[in-house]
């Protein structure tokens, strides 16, 4: 990955910016989005105090021009773009009918059409240096969960678009990978929607007792680096994944119980 170009969305937190960190420290030259410029600002101080160069470009994914932009200014900074991770996302936590449609509307708009516009924009690049478009996906691109139908919803879409865009791009030699994480301590359960569309604030699970951010970017970097085409996080991930194949029924009993027992689950 030395000297390869990589655009992260989302990557002022969390998982994105775990990503910059490790691509960084293999000599790839890293531009970070995100919403907030403060935040963008100081997760780049963060990696600078660690030896770390890495650019910054204020965007919001949800908005088709931004994308454009963020394309460009890569192409200013590096002249080339090699490798697009599509990170930034927005989870949620209310049943279905209790939640707002516009927040339904935002989730999409980030988790789903954010993928799309900025694959959009970056491909025509890809393509020419035969590289690589990474999908952040989640266990609940594969099973569904209660309280979560947007965000479950938009990680579907999310690999049904990379799925097939994987199948027209197979024989021009693009990569095109999805990786699936299961729970993550990060800030998306603190900035996760609730009914109303507003930010729920505390998290609902022990982020403690979850897989690092550290850790998924990692899996992410040598799933790139090996081409890999789908990767699948933890153990109880890839149960949960394999009962829903071959046990629907009662992959649907477990993942009520398992959300049910959080604190002031809607589903209580």
């Amino acid at each position: 990955m030395k000297d390869k170009v990589v655009i992260i969305t989302g990557g002022s937190s969390g998982i994105g910016k775990a990503l910059a960190e490790v691509f960084s420290q293999r000599g790839s030259k890293v531009l970070i989005t995100g919403r907030n410029k403060e935040d963008l600002l100081n997760a780049q101080q963060n990696l600078k105090a660690k030896g770390l160069e890495v650019a910054v470009f204020q965007a919001d994914v949800s908005t088709e021009n931004d994308n454009r932009m963020m394309v460009e200014e890569a192409l200013r900074l590096f002249g080339r773009i090699d490798i697009l991770i599509n990170n930034a996302g927005i989870s949620m936590r209310a049943l279905f009918e209790d939640f707002s449609l516009d927040a339904f509307r935002k989730v999409m708009d980030i988790n789903f059409y954010g993928t799309v516009y900025a694959t959009r924009y970056a491909l025509p690049h890809i393509i020419q240096k035969k590289g690589s478009v990474v999908g952040i996906s989640s266990i609940n691109g594969k099973r569904s969960t209660p309280a979560r139908s947007a965000y479950s919803a938009s990680k579907f879409a999310m690999e049904g678009f990379l799925e097939t865009l994987r199948t027209e791009v197979m024989k021009r030699g693009v990569h095109v990978l999805v990786v699936s994480p299961g729970f993550t301590a990060s800030n998306i359960r603190k900035r996760s929607l609730t009914k109303d569309g507003t930010p729920q604030g505390d998290s609902p699970r022990k982020e403690n007792e979850m897989m690092t951010a550290e850790a998924v970017a990692n899996q992410v970097y040598r799933a790139v680096v090996t081409r890999k085409r789908d990767v699948t996080l933890t153990l109880k991930g890839k149960l949960a994944v394999w009962i829903n194949k071959w046990w629907p029924s009662l992959a649907d009993k477990l993942v009520y119980n398992e959300l049910a027992k959080e604190p002031d689950s809607p589903l209580k």
